[in-house]
C-alpha cells in the first residue's frame, strides 16, 4: 500500500529515477493506493537532459507494490519494490519504454498501452 510521502521507484524512461508521492487520487478521503491507482508525486532526483525536472509534479501509476496484492483465485502477489510510471496531465505516459515487469491487474484499468510496452507481465 502506497500512501502520502512514500518514496517510489520509476520504472520508464522519462529520466526520473525517484518520486515520492504527495496524494493519492480517487477518492476525497482515500489513504492508501494499491496497484492500479493513480497518485500525484514530486520528482525527488532525475537523470540530466531528461524529459522530467527535478521538482516537477505529475500523475503517476503504480505497477509494483511490496505490500501483498489479493488476486481473485486466492494468490497473493508481491514485488521486491514499489515502482510507478510517470504520466502527464491527460493520463498519458511520458516515457515510450519501460523497464521491468507489471502486475497483470493493470489490464483491467483501461491502459493497454502500457500492457504492449511491457517486457513480462505477471
Amino acid at each position: 500500500m502506497i500512501q502520502e510521502q512514500t518514496k517510489l521507484k520509476v520504472i520508464d524512461n522519462s529520466g526520473g529515477k525517484i518520486v515520492k508521492c504527495i496524494k493519492v487520487l480517487n477518492g476525497s478521503k482515500k489513504i492508501f493506493a494499491k496497484i492500479g491507482d493513480i497518485i500525484k508525486v514530486v520528482v525527488k532526483s532525475s537523470n540530466f537532459n531528461s524529459k522530467v525536472k527535478k521538482g516537477q509534479v505529475l500523475n503517476a501509476i503504480i505497477v509494483r507494490t511490496k505490500f501483498p496484492y489479493r488476486r481473485q483465485d486466492g494468490t497473493y502477489l508481491r514485488f521486491s519494490d514499489n515502482a510507478v510510471l510517470l504520466l502527464n496531465n491527460n493520463k498519458q505516459m511520458i516515457g515510450t519504454r519501460v523497464f521491468g515487469c507489471l502486475a497483470r491487474e493493470i489490464k483491467f484499468f483501461h491502459f493497454k498501452k502500457l500492457l504492449s510496452l511491457s517486457n513480462e507481465l505477471v
